[in-house]
């Protein structure tokens, strides 16, 4: 017979109410057994001989564990039965590693969490980096109410407390700013500095000298005196975006103390008896971008000297050298095609003398040394790699004089030019510059006159050998005019090779050596020159430099009485800017 509905009810709650009553006899009771946790305090020091970890099995426990248990823990590892271990409900375990602590600084880590980095705006504070394993553990200042116990060590001075504070802008600790560039070391701590006007850097700098020359008429029985030199320079750079000017002009003027007496032992002279000389040249490079590749380029240069000492154009009887005038300009295009460059241009010079002026104080003209060149050069180049570019150069002129027979009835107008192929290099900047070879030749008008032809070369080359140590070599090559009869005119070559060593930064060694070849083409005569030299220049700041000279020329010519030479010390300042 089964129980009906009520007793089924009364059944339950008698048993309900016996489980709740078993639950209050636990809760308030003395335990006689309570639930054990994991601690070393449960396993004897040795098991089967062998000895058990004095750590417990988990790596870690909460804080709060630790601090409001520990006389429970240290009793529970001392074995004492009576004692119970903390319990660990409710209390989450730290560990000594977060979770996703080594993830990437993108995507998502092991907890699916997104690593994207928070994006700043310009001054808004950026939350400081997390010290780095070893850094010192920072000081933390107590609230005053918990400073009862030992008052804070102080700290001594830092190694900054005397120094003036540095604006926040030039430290770069400004929030926002971004960190500043590293200044470019200088690598001429003491060369000039130059002045920004508008648009252009400027330098300028004017060397005054003094000295003694042996010779300075370069006569075959020399004649000293003292003299001086002023020689200002000044350079002016574009800094512009586009398209470029660049302006060099450097000039000199030599003066001597001494006027020479108009004869030696009773024989004609063949210098001035005022051997004061003036030098310039100048010349202004203009560059207009019309395109990226094309570019429409200009120069204007200008050269102002005397015939060299000791020269046979030279006239007997000067009282002073005459000063010639040349101005000329160069107008045409570059123009690129990938690695193929093509450039080409007209040019135009203009040659004037000054009438001589004689001992005797009369005047002499050179209208018959004046002359007009016109012509045109090309070029062509090829990039092959970086550091090196062959080219191809070919250049035409025409020389017409103002007046159509010279002083010994030659007709000197004429006709040449030349031909040289060469390359320029750049190889990690050791080795920069060009060279090149030719044929240079010239026919005249006046059938007595033998065309002039030779070898041409042209060179322009540095090497940096070591950090403190740079050679240069210098050639040229050129066909000058002469007023010799019977002679067509003067193939010259001079070759310059230069050594600069830094003994400090401050102190510069410059060693020249310098050869020459002047061929007069029909009359046989050949002069060979040769110069030896050494410079010391002391670098006291940027503005103001010392410079010492010493320099032996000679001129060996295989005509009687005409071989020369001469020995000049110079000592001097540079001011520049």
């Amino acid at each position: 017979m089964k129980p009906g509905p009520a007793k089924g009810r009364r059944s339950r709650a008698t048993s309900l109410g016996a489980v709740l009553a078993c639950l209050v006899l636990i809760a308030f009771a003395q335990p006689v057994a309570r639930a054990q946790t994991l601690t070393p305090g449960l396993f004897p020091p040795l098991r089967n001989g062998l000895a058990l970890p004095q750590q417990p099995l988990l790596r870690g426990t909460s804080d709060s564990i630790a601090d409001t248990t520990g006389d429970q823990a240290n009793a529970a590892r001392q074995g004492d039965p009576d004692t119970p271990a903390p319990s660990r409900i409710f209390h989450i375990p730290t560990y000594d590693q977060a979770a996703a602590s080594g993830a990437s600084d993108t995507g998502f880590d092991s907890l699916n969490r997104s690593r994207k980095k928070t994006k700043f705006l310009p001054g808004q504070p950026r939350p400081k980096p997390p010290p780095g394993p070893g850094s010192p553990v920072p000081l933390t200042l107590m609230p005053a109410a918990a400073s009862t116990a030992t008052p804070p060590i102080a700290l001594p001075p830092s190694a900054t407390a005397n120094k003036p504070p540095i604006p926040p802008a030039m430290a770069g600790t400004v929030d926002g700013q971004p960190p500043r560039k590293r200044l470019k070391v200088d690598d001429d701590p003491f060369g000039e500095v130059g002045d920004h006007g508008g648009g252009f850097l400027v330098k300028s700098a004017v060397e005054i000298s003094g000295g003694y020359d042996t010779n300075p008429g370069r006569t075959f029985i020399p004649r000293g005196s003292p003299f001086y030199v002023v020689a200002p320079e000044v350079l002016a750079v574009s800094d512009w975006e586009r398209h470029a000017v660049v302006a060099d002009l450097r000039g000199s003027f030599t003066g001597y103390g001494t006027t020479f007496p108009p004869t030696i032992d009773g024989a004609i002279s063949t210098a001035p008896t005022n051997v004061d000389r003036p030098d310039f040249t100048g010349h202004i490079d203009g560059r207009l971008d019309v395109t990226e590749d094309t570019r429409l380029t200009s120069e204007l240069r200008l050269r102002v000297s005397t015939d060299n000492p000791g020269s046979p154009n030279i006239q007997a009887g000067l009282a002073k050298y005459p000063i010639y005038t040349t101005l000329g300009g160069t107008f045409g295009f570059d123009q690129n095609f990938n690695r193929l460059n093509i450039a080409a241009g007209g040019t135009v010079d203009r040659t004037v003398y000054q009438d001589s002026t004689l001992t005797d104080g009369t005047t002499a003209t050179n209208d018959d040394r004046n002359f007009t060149q016109t012509g045109g050069v090309g070029r062509l180049s090829y990039a092959v790699l970086p550091g090196l570019e062959p080219f191809a150069e070919v250049e035409g002129d025409s020389r017409v004089h103002d007046l159509q027979l010279d002083r010994f009835g030659y007709a000197r107008d004429s006709s040449g030019g030349y031909a040289k192929a060469g390359s320029s290099f750049e190889f990690s900047r050791l080795l920069t510059g060009d060279i090149s070879v030719g044929y240079a030749l010239r026919d005249y008008v006046d059938t007595r006159l033998d065309r002039l032809q030779g070898l041409l070369t042209s060179a322009s080359l540095t090497w940096s050998a070591t950090p403190l140590t740079t050679a240069k070599f210098y050639s040229d090559t050129s066909i000058d005019e002469t007023t010799l009869p019977g002679v067509s005119g003067v193939l010259t070559h001079i070759y310059t090779v230069e050594i600069d060593h830094d003994f400090r930064r401050w102190l510069t060694g410059i060693g020249k050596f310098t050869y020459g070849t002047l061929d007069y083409q029909g009359d046989g005569r050949h002069d060979k020159t040769y110069s030896v030299s050494g410079d010391l220049i002391y670098k006291m700041t940027r503005n103001m430099w010392l410079k010492g000279t010493l320099r032996r020329d000679w001129l060996d010519s295989n005509i009687a009485g005409n071989s020369t030479n001469s020995t000049v010390v110079m000592l001097g300042v540079r001011l520049q800017n």
